[in-house]
């Protein structure tokens, strides 16, 4: 598992390009030449070959109203039920939670994950997760879980808006 935020050069982003396409992941080379300046982590085999890729992109999702790191990640299935899963995104929590200490100022309170895998959802379903560190915040417009891993000394970032209530 490498790390590679901020450090994706044309030929890994070609690399991951080929790994979407190759998988029926991406296969709008369009979609995955941008998708690729989002990787955060890439799982190779002893061949080199990559096996796994996280992404991540800075963003405010709505309903929660703080910035985070808004993750994905995808296996190839030949990698797929061998328990990689949650130290791949350990790793790559890891990863984000270094790059936004290392920040002036941070960017990010941690990072959101929401659980496209059925199998996963079933599995998952304490408010907590120790093992990735995985807090249920509520489900995402498509019902799906939405988990919320916490960088270290995180703080509330964003105030919300206040409404004036009149009394009539």
């Amino acid at each position: 598992m490498i790390p590679v935020w901020k450090q994706v050069t044309p030929a890994l982003a070609s690399e991951l390009i080929a790994f979407w396409a190759r998988n029926n992941a991406i296969p709008d080379p369009t979609k995955a030449a941008e998708r690729a300046t989002q990787a955060v982590l890439v799982g190779r085999d002893g061949d080199g070959g990559i096996w796994s890729v996280g992404t991540a992109v800075l963003g405010i999702v709505p309903s929660f109203g703080q910035p985070t790191y808004l993750y994905r990640q995808f296996f190839a299935p030949s990698h797929r039920g061998m328990k990689l899963t949650m130290p791949f995104l350990v790793r790559a929590r890891d990863t984000l939670e270094a790059y936004n200490a290392s920040l002036p100022q941070p960017e990010s309170v941690g990072v959101m994950i929401e659980l496209q895998n059925d199998a996963m959802s079933v599995r998952y379903q304490d408010m907590y997760e120790a093992e990735p560190g995985a807090h249920f915040i509520g489900w995402s417009p498509r019902g799906r879980q939405l988990r919320m891993l916490y960088f270290k000394d995180a703080r509330i970032m964003v105030q919300p808006q206040v409404a004036h209530i009149r009394n009539a």
